[in-house]
This record gives C-alpha cells, structure tokens and sequence, in this order.
C-alpha cells in the first residue's frame, strides 16, 4: 500500500513526500487505518519494523485535522529508555515539519535543572505531543506539572521492554489518570502472559496486529563456540589475536557482567568501553562518540546498544552470554552487516546456555557452525539438545541423549566452577528508533517520484 491511499491528511503526506517515504512496510499499512479511525491497537512486531511511524502517522494527522484542545497535552508516547524517546523526538520532527500547529516535547532523565524547568513550561503551556520515560513522566505527576485529564493519545513503545525494567507500577499509574475515552495504542516484540495482562487492562476492543519476527541478514556469518564460562577470555584473546580489532561489540544480558568484561580487557590493553544503563546520559553520549569516531576500538555492552542506535561499520558482534529471548539475538546481531556490508556474529554457548540457544537455531531453521576451540582454552562440553532450565538455572538432560563426557560436569577451572548462574530476565534494553533528519519544502503533487522508499522510522 502506497501512504497516498491511506487517509492521512496533505501536510502528512506532504512531509513524507520530501522524504522520500511512499510505500508503507507491513505494520504502517495494517496499524494507520484502524488509528485514523479510533480504534485500539496491540501491535506485536519487532524494532526494525517502522513502527513509530505505525502510530505517530495517523497521530499526528488526526491532531492536525483539529478538534483537541490548544492548551492540554493531546498525546503520551511512552518509551523504556532515554535513547529511544529522543529518536521518537527526531522521527516527529521529519513527520510534523509541516504541521504548525502540532508541538513535541521529549521528557527524560539524565540531564540538568535547566533542561527540567524547560519541561515544566512546556507541559504547563500544552504540548501536543510528549514523548517520555515512566520515572521521568511520574515525576512531573507528582510535582503538579501535568495534567492527563484531556489527554486523547497513550501510546506504550516496546511495553515488554518497559515491563522487563519494572516500570509495570508506574505505567498503570499514569493510565489511571487517563480518560475514560483515551485511544491507547501498545507495541511489543512479544507478548508473554504479563503484556497479555496489560492490554487487557487498558485496551479497549482493540485490533490485534502481529507480524512474524525477522530472520538476521544472510550477510552475518553466524558461529558459536560451545565453551565453559571460564574460557570466554581466552577465546576472546584468540579471536583478536586474529583480526582487526576496530568495530566490535560485545553484548551481555547483564552490566555486573559488562564492568567485569571491561576491566578484563583493560588489563589486556584492549581499547575498550562499556555501555549500560548506570552510566548518565552524558556519559552514554560520550562512550558512543567514542566509538563511532574510532576512539575505541571494542564496546562492551547491555541491550541497551542492540536496539536501533545507528553504527553502520559494526565488523563483529560478540554475544558473551546466549540472549534468552531470540528478538534479542536477531537484535543483537543485526549491529553488523549494515548498509550493504558483510559481518560478523559469534556466540558464546556455555553449558548452562544450550537451551536458549537450541531455541535460536530452531527459530532459524539451522544449524549455527560450532568453531573448535583454541588449543590453549583446553577442552569445552559436548553440544546438545537439553531440556529447559529449572527455576534454580540448572540446565535439563538431553532429552534421550546421555552426556557422552560422562562424570563430573563441571569446568576444568581451578576451582571446579564451572558455567554461570541463571540469567536473570532484565535487560537494560536498547533505543530502537533511528533519527529522521527534517526535510525541506516541496510540493509533492508537482514532483516526478524518485528514489522512494519506506519510512522506517526505527531501524535498526
């Protein structure tokens, strides 16, 4: 479907025209038309999908269309963190650049007392649009600053994310404040029982869109090695020892794990830093600087980085750990191989990891090459097929398959431990939506149609 058959209204459509957008991917076409027309949606889709543009489209063309109050604030867009709510913030610069009357305002933490006295005045003064963290948002809440009574739009951005961070009480919180005729609109890469749950709670009717989740690029050349928790270091030396060390990323699903790596690497001498959800914002602005300018060689990193911050040179990803949920995986490696280049991707599967990366092969109807190990790691565990893990983390038998090794299942390491305990299910999750820069004045209708593409407004 082309965007000039949906119902969006000309000054939309005019800014998507300067942009070149004119086919809309999967979710766009099957989200806009039931926004434009009042309905709730739950959509089920993963970063890379377009859909910011999904919502804020028929948004953005309803509040333009009029009808809302000039002095309240028309539409909440939550987002898990602070990078994803400033790329919703640019996205509804290049959406609105023709819309005069609709104004945005993105609220997050991290920042000065300046940068918060600018969101006090604006929320007073009504902005149409706010784009905001949970803690952030709550804060204005109970400081007076906003009032949710009239507000028309709740739009929740990766709610599994959201949930995941612990944000579930917050975010019923602020509902509740809601009317009792607010149009809310969820988006989730999954739908476990808790965001089944959720939609419940606050959709009303809503239509259900899902779109499957994508398999990686077949440019990632994808491996594993089959280790001892012990022997990571060792085979990550083995592996730079090999290559140019310059644009890597290394993911673990934890940020004690990530300090820990990091410090590892600086005794190495490795040119490295570490990203997570402890660092402030300036911090996190100047380890990406960092690395996107060649300042430091390896990033060492939560989800945080895996969801749509644009590095289009990633050479290599490293995942330390195996990601229990495979949209992290596909998020994860989809850092490299960007822009038409080839890439790297290489897990590390402990004993206590096979499940989790069992369910990854499965989900990609293949089989992920197994590298031997370095000669100097010693010998890791057999590959198979086991059993989901216990409550307590102890990985299952293979199912009908004896342990070849036999005996004591444990790392060679000096004090007999081997593996890692359960992983714990918080990420401190990633952006996901990538910048749209505003574009120019143009008169669509007069214009022939070159270079056209889809708006996808949260690529990877």
């Amino acid at each position: 479907m082309h965007f000039d058959e949906t119902d969006l209204n000309d000054n939309v459509l005019d800014a998507l025209w300067d942009m070149h957008f004119d086919e809309c991917t999967p979710i766009q076409e099957r989200c806009i038309p039931p926004i434009l027309a009042g309905r709730d949606v739950m959509g089920i889709a993963q970063t890379g999908t377009g859909k910011t543009a999904a919502y804020l489209l028929p948004i953005l063309s309803k509040l333009d269309d009029g009808g809302y109050p000039q002095d309240a604030v028309n539409c909440i867009v939550m987002s898990p963190t602070r990078e994803l709510a400033q790329q919703i913030d640019q996205a509804m610069q290049g959406f609105s650049y023709y819309l005069d009357g609709v104004s945005s305002l993105a609220v997050y933490g991290g920042n000065d007392g300046n940068r918060y006295d600018q969101e006090v005045k604006s929320l007073r003064l009504g902005a149409d649009v706010v784009i905001a963290t949970p803690g952030r948002l709550i804060s204005h809440l109970q400081m007076g600053n906003l009032d949710t009574s009239r507000v028309s739009f709740f739009v929740l951005d990766e709610a599994d994310r959201m949930l995941d961070m612990g944000f579930s009480e917050d975010i019923l919180t602020i509902a509740k404040g809601l009317p009792e005729n607010c149009q809310t609109v969820m988006f989730s890469a999954t739908m476990p029982p808790k965001i089944e749950d959720l939609a419940k709670s606050l959709l009303k009717d809503p239509v259900m869109v899902k779109l499957a989740v994508s398999k990686p690029a077949e440019r990632i050349q994808q491996s594993a090695y089959v280790c001892y928790e012990p022997q990571k270091l060792g085979i990550i030396r083995d592996i730079f020892k090999k290559g140019d060390l310059k644009r890597v990323i290394i993911f673990s699903g934890k940020k004690t794990k990530v300090k820990e790596i990091n410090r590892a690497f600086i005794r190495m001498h490795i040119n490295s830093g570490e990203m997570h959800s402890d660092l402030s914002q300036a911090e996190r602005d100047d380890i990406m600087f960092k690395f996107k300018s060649g300042q430091i060689d390896v990033l060492v990193a939560t989800d945080i980085v895996a969801r749509g911050i644009d590095i289009d040179d990633v050479s290599m990803v490293i995942n330390y750990d195996v990601p229990h949920d495979v949209e992290d995986y596909v998020h994860r490696i989809g850092r490299t191989a960007r822009a038409d280049r080839a890439g790297v991707a290489i897990t590390f599967v402990s004993d206590e990891e096979m499940f989790y990366f069992n369910q990854i092969e499965k989900f990609l109807e293949k089989e992920i090459t197994k590298n031997p190990l370095p000669k100097e790691v010693g010998a890791g565990p057999e590959y198979r097929q086991v059993g989901k893990p216990s409550a307590h983390g102890r990985g299952g038998r293979g199912r009908g398959r004896k342990d070849s090794r036999g005996g004591n299942r444990k790392s060679p390491s000096r004090n007999g431990r081997g593996g890692q305990p359960k992983k714990a299910r918080h990420h401190d999750t990633k952006p996901a939506d990538a910048p749209i820069k505003s574009p120019k004045r143009h008169n669509r209708h007069n214009k022939p149609q070159v270079n056209r593409r889809t708006p996808q407004a949260d690529k990877d």
